[in-house]
């Protein structure tokens, strides 16, 4: 689990930490640092964030942004997700220096340090902020979890992984399809 230093913490607080190559977040004002990713956790990140980028060049509108990008969900929730992508009408929401509201699509990657919050407190806060749908790839297994709002909860809609095969998808993206293979290729 990464480490945790303080709580109570806001967005005042966080624009004051170190740019020191850690990654900063405050959920629910707890202070969370992880260290940079490694090579392949960013090869992921790349893999899907070109994906979405040729889909929205190609099907118009829309935005996708890798990490590192600052998501403010409120003053005492501030992540940065791996990738995020939201439809046109939702871009609004980034703006010069971070993005302030709620992406449609969040995308984590998990990494040894990062798996309990990506898989259950991430899941949760991403949840209860009205994230349409979560993606939690796990570079070990190679699989990604998909999780789609139902109501004002998440269901687990697919799992999709390498050994299987198959592709990712998405309604809030109609024609959007990424071979799980592809995530996972260098």
């Amino acid at each position: 689990m990464a480490p945790q230093t303080a709580t109570n913490l806001t967005y005042d607080d966080y624009v004051k930490l170190p740019d020191d190559g850690n990654r900063y977040e405050i959920i629910d004002g707890e202070l969370h640092v992880n260290p940079a990713p490694v090579p392949q956790h960013q090869v992921i990140v790349l893999n899907i964030a070109a994906a979405f980028l040729a889909y929205f060049r190609a099907h118009g509108g829309g935005r996708v942004l890798g990490s590192p990008v600052d998501v403010v969900l409120s003053d005492a929730r501030i992540v940065q997700p791996d990738v995020i992508a939201m439809k046109s009408d939702r871009a609004i929401i980034v703006g010069d220096k971070n993005v302030r509201g709620i992406p449609n699509l969040v995308v984590e990657v998990l990494s040894h340090s990062t798996r309990r919050l990506d898989e259950i407190e991430k899941r949760k806060l991403y949840e209860r902020a009205g994230v349409d749908e979560y993606w939690i790839v796990d570079p070990e297994l190679q699989l990604v979890k998909i999780y789609r709002r139902d109501g004002s909860t998440f269901a687990r809609a697919e799992e999709i992984d390498t050994d299987t095969g198959g592709l990712i998808t998405s309604p809030l993206f109609p024609g959007f399809a990424l071979p799980v293979h592809d995530v996972f290729t260098e």
